[in-house]
Parts: C-alpha cells; sequence; structure tokens
C-alpha cells in the first residue's frame, strides 16, 4: 500500500491513493478510516502529510471526520447536474431511475420586503407569494426548498393546488417563459432548518444554489433557495477557453 515517489507533492499523492482504495472497494461508503497513525504507516508517509491530504479529501466531501469518533468514507452522490443547464430537481432524480416526490410545508402571501421590491422590481403593493417545501427521492429526503414569487405572475388558484411545478405555473398563462437563471452556490454545514428537515447526521454538509430566474423579457420572476445533500448531490460546469 505504501506511496510510490513521483514528482509531485506527497500529499496529492495520497489523495488519489485513498480515493483509488475507495474506488476499488477496500475503503466502503461510510466505512470508518484506519487511525491517522495506521494509515500514516501503511503509506509511508508523515502524519502531518497525511493530515493535509484528508483535509483536501474532506472539503472534496470524499471523507467526513468526526470529532472524537474518526474519519468515515462519505457515499457517493447519487444525482449530478451540470449547472450551466436549467434542468429541474424532478428530471435529475428521474434521471437517477428514482421517483420524485414533492412535501408542502408551508405557503403564504404576505407584502413584499424592501429586499423583494429591490429583487422583483414590484411594487409595494403587490403581493408575494411564499413557499417551503422538501422534494424526495423515492420518498427520501434530498432537497428543501425556499421559493419566492410575486402572486401576479401565478394561477389565482394556485395556492390550493399544492402540486405541480411553479415553471408549468408561471408559464400557463403563456405570458411567461422562464428562460435563465443567474445561480450561487455556498458549501455549508449544519443548518437549524434544512438539516432535520433532511434528515441530516451534524456532520452532513449541504449545497446551498441560489437562483434568480428571468423570463425572456429579462424579468426576475422567481428567486429560489434550495438545499442539497452533499452527499446527495453534485454540481459540475464545462468552462471553455476564451
Amino acid at each position: 500500500m505504501t506511496i510510490k515517489v513521483d514528482h509531485r507533492p506527497l500529499y496529492l499523492q495520497v489523495i488519489d491513493r485513498i480515493k483509488e482504495d475507495i474506488e476499488k472497494n477496500i475503503f466502503k461508503e461510510k466505512e470508518k478510516l484506519p487511525s491517522e497513525f495506521e494509515l500514516a504507516k501503511s503509506l509511508g508517509v508523515s502524519r502531518a502529510t497525511l493530515r493535509e491530504a484528508l483535509r483536501l479529501l474532506e472539503e472534496e466531501n470524499v471523507i467526513v471526520r468526526r470529532h472524537g469518533v474518526g474519519t468515515f468514507v462519505n457515499s457517493k452522490p447519487v444525482f449530478t447536474s451540470g449547472i450551466e443547464q436549467l434542468s429541474s430537481i424532478s428530471s435529475m432524480i428521474r434521471s437517477a431511475g428514482m421517483e420524485p416526490g414533492t412535501i408542502y410545508l408551508s405557503s403564504m402571501q404576505s407584502l413584499p420586503t424592501e429586499e423583494d421590491i429591490k429583487r422583483f422590481q414590484c411594487k409595494e403593493e403587490q403581493s408575494i407569494i411564499s413557499m417551503e417545501r422538501v422534494r424526495t427521492a423515492n420518498g427520501e429526503p434530498v432537497v428543501y426548498c425556499v421559493d419566492k414569487v410575486p402572486k401576479h405572475y401565478l394561477p389565482n388558484d394556485f395556492l390550493i393546488r399544492e402540486e405541480g411545478s411553479i415553471f408549468t405555473a408561471l408559464e400557463e398563462s403563456g405570458d411567461i417563459r422562464v428562460s435563465h437563471a443567474v445561480a450561487f452556490i455556498d458549501p455549508i454545514g449544519y443548518h437549524e432548518v434544512a438539516s432535520p428537515t433532511l434528515n441530516c447526521e451534524p456532520e452532513t454538509s449541504l449545497l446551498v444554489l441560489k437562483q434568480l430566474h428571468y423570463d425572456e423579457n429579462d424579468r426576475v420572476v422567481l428567486y429560489s433557495k434550495n438545499y442539497f445533500r452533499a452527499d446527495k448531490f453534485s454540481f459540475h460546469v464545462v468552462r471553455k477557453r476564451v
């Protein structure tokens, strides 16, 4: 198991070796890794080198370290998508061969905040619909969603439907078609609302995807803030040289 010397820094070689052993099922998902002393000895590296490799592996969500317990192999993400694609959560779940579902937690109508007025360019008297939902895959909670949309963009009976896509509802009148979105992704640790809602263990990280959805007239018609379980979802982007 000892690392073979090449020209790269040792900690990078350790990272590759641990990833390789995970791929080969030498270290299985959710299984505890050997102690730092044992792992450093078997790889033939110092504990300082090993710790740097483990730190970077934790940043990549390959492993998770539980204080006072040990280091464990994270589960591989089940759902993956290119962040440049404006695809629905339901389609991501179906692509993984699973059945999407929705649990409605709350929906309310209120006057816009100052932030809403800036975001949607709406008037002070125009109502905003706010919704909290949990998206499920084969019945398991995987995404906690908070959505905001100006009421006048939605059908009058939207709040009593409690089903269907917000995109579909927005486009029902024929006056709106969602064309693109501006997205921001932030990794976070435990969240006091999202984590227990998604049945996360305290060490499970979340990916927060904030999106401003624009229609063909360049109006913001939907703001969404989605909390994805980082052990279930991964996002990637194709970058082209210019």
